[in-house]
């Protein structure tokens, strides 16, 4: 196969078709989660509704979008999303937290297709007590 220039750097093509493919799990991964979470499958294909939407299934407030333009803050913000959207779900162990953070596409896209994996609700704000009555009021039903 032959290599590809992008913004001068010479770039195999099958790296770009596995970026691609990358790409199109992580897609179907948020649509999946949002649909999931009752939110408009739609948003995870438009570039700015798609934070948005991701700060209402955690709680935040949508201005917190705002955080990603603050450099090396950002980092942090994007992990802390990313390990938020873990606890909406239920998921509160270490272990849980180094799995969505190292290997956020897969781990979203099985929360997104596992079928015992339940949506809680927002988690931002909340105390521990409330998120163990959610999950016990999730549980009996």
């Amino acid at each position: 196969m032959e290599d590809v220039q992008i913004l001068g750097q010479d770039v195999s093509v099958g790296v770009l078709m596995l970026v691609g493919l990358g790409l199109l799990i992580g897609a179907v991964a948020k649509w999946r989660m949002f649909v999931k979470c009752n939110q408009p499958g739609l948003a995870a294909f438009v570039p700015v509704w798609d934070l948005i939407v991701t700060m209402r299934i955690i709680g935040r407030p949508d201005s917190h979008i705002l955080f990603f333009l603050i450099p090396v803050f950002n980092i942090y913000f994007g992990f802390r999303v990313l390990i938020e959207i873990a606890q909406s779900f239920g998921k509160n162990t270490v272990l849980d937290y180094f799995f969505v953070v190292v290997f956020n596409i897969l781990y979203l896209l099985n929360l997104a297709l596992a079928y015992n994996e339940v949506y809680y609700g927002p988690i931002h704000g909340r105390s521990k007590e409330e998120i163990q009555a959610r999950k016990a009021q999730y549980a009996t039903t």
